[in-house]
């Protein structure tokens, strides 16, 4: 009988995060007179014990038991074999896929969203403010602060709270309390309201909500928490593949090529960090982010200094940018509507570690429903851009007579994305364009700012 899923026992569950600071070269944030940024900077937004995984050059770092306690929820997640989608598509490439649709909020979010709450409870902080696309961010963080016993304010981008209205639901389950960005809550939102009443949002807009909110709570009690970007939530993401490796080498395989979809870059480097530190040391693999055409940052955006929210309030990060008063078109993917990348992952773009690839909407919905019809699973939009990737690849593989092993993250399912789904069927989804000119105008904000180095790690 073939085996379909491979899985770990709780015991076997890595207690240990992979940190890819200790394996890269980066250009530092930098605050507003241009020098680095220094931790006490950063203490008004984040508790500090985050601010020092943020910071840190260990290579492993501990999970708490605490941690490891709220994981045996969902953890390990099954590594599972596409058999029927390889039948679908006639290839001779094995497809293996990481199933994070198993967490309680259906993706990969609770992976990083635990930790953060656990961390901010144990420095004493009672409440935490946070922004969310899709929503997957927002009801992830909702569900880790119902475990630990914090409040919960959540800052969704407009058209995504139109769209998804049952994320909101699901925050309000957890305790959460739900509100479409831009508001009139802070001065940020008013202050985008007034220049454009009937913008769809943005991310880099809900982010400067939500740092807004945390940093005037003059109780020093709030904190900010952020669902992908910076260096702690790839850490805290490497879960994912650590536990792929081990489920790998319990069949015998390693992979050819690994696909994530890619918007701040959490759940791409969730699975991909542990493959890429073997990059480094001589392993022959291709990575591959993939993003939304619509929202080409990897793939069309200079590598560059930018804020990392459309206020201006976090310092400038070294990333691959739209620039921040970037707004994209309303794609269903909402995930991955950010005009930045990760940091670290656009540093091993930059360094040719990693192959972004960018995907159109109906493209990946087109790969989705391929999935859905085969795996049974319906994927979540930010999950099909990925799959799309995937077909790419299995038809390669068959073309070239290739024997490929390949590695996907599915980062989340699409129940409550089904909305999209019906527009898809109507006929109502269109691909966007994002024109050389409009992207001329948003990039152009960076040109005063700094320069990062292009660095080299090995």
């Amino acid at each position: 009988m073939e085996i379909k899923k491979v899985l770990l026992s709780e015991d076997e569950m890595p207690r240990q995060w992979y940190n890819i600071l200790a394996d890269i070269k980066m250009n530092p944030p930098l605050g507003p007179d241009g020098n680095p940024v220094n931790p006490d900077q950063l203490a008004p937004v984040f508790p500090m014990n985050l601010i020092e995984q943020e910071v840190s050059s260990q290579r492993w770092i501990d999970i708490p038991d605490e941690v490891l306690s709220v994981y045996r929820i969902w953890r390990p997640s099954p590594l599972v074999r596409a058999y029927a989608l390889e039948k679908a598509l006639d290839t001779p490439a094995r497809i293996y896929y990481k199933n994070e649709g198993v967490s309680p909020p259906g993706s990969h979010k609770p992976n990083t969203a635990v930790p953060q709450a656990y961390y901010n409870k144990v420095f004493g902080i009672k409440r935490l403010t946070t922004e969310t696309g899709a929503g997957q961010w927002g009801s992830a963080l909702a569900f880790a602060c119902s475990q630990f016993g914090l409040t919960c304010k959540v800052f969704m981008v407009r058209v995504s709270f139109d769209q998804k209205p049952y994320r909101k639901s699901m925050m309000t389950a957890w305790g959460a309390e739900c509100v479409a960005s831009p508001s009139t809550a802070t001065k940020a939102g008013r202050d985008i309201l007034e220049k454009n009443p009937d913008t769809p949002g943005s991310l880099g807009i809900a982010i400067s909500e939500a740092v807004e909110a945390a940093v005037s709570d003059t109780s020093g009690q709030t904190r900010y928490s952020l669902g992908s970007v910076l260096n702690h939530v790839m850490l805290h993401q490497t879960i994912i593949g650590l536990e792929a490796k081990k489920q790998l080498e319990k069949i015998g395989e390693y992979p050819n090529i690994i696909i994530g979809c890619a918007g701040g870059g959490s759940n791409f480097a969730g699975i991909a960090y542990p493959f890429v530190y073997d990059k480094i040391h001589g392993k022959d693999v291709a990575i591959y982010p993939v993003e939304p055409a619509a929202c080409p940052t990897l793939t069309r955006a200079p590598f560059a200094y930018d804020h990392g929210d459309t206020a201006g309030y976090t310092p400038l990060l070294p990333m691959h940018s739209l620039g921040h008063t970037f707004v994209p078109a309303p794609i269903h993917a909402g995930g991955l509507r950010y005009h930045g990348m990760a940091p670290t992952v656009s540093q091993l773009v930059d360094e040719g570690m990693l192959e972004p690839k960018a995907v159109e909407q109906l493209a990946a919905f087109e790969a989705g429903v391929l999935f859905a019809r085969t795996e049974g699973i319906i994927p979540a939009p930010e999950t099909n851009h990925a799959l799309a990737c995937l077909v790419d690849e299995a038809k390669k593989a068959k073309e070239e007579g290739k024997e490929k092993v390949i590695l996907c993250n599915w980062s989340g399912h699409g129940l409550i994305d089904l909305g999209s789904y019906d527009k898809y069927f109507s006929g109502e989804l269109k691909d966007f364009a994002l024109s050389d000119a409009e992207k001329e105008k948003y990039t152009s904000i960076m040109a005063n700012y700094p320069k990062p180095q292009h660095l080299k790690s090995r």
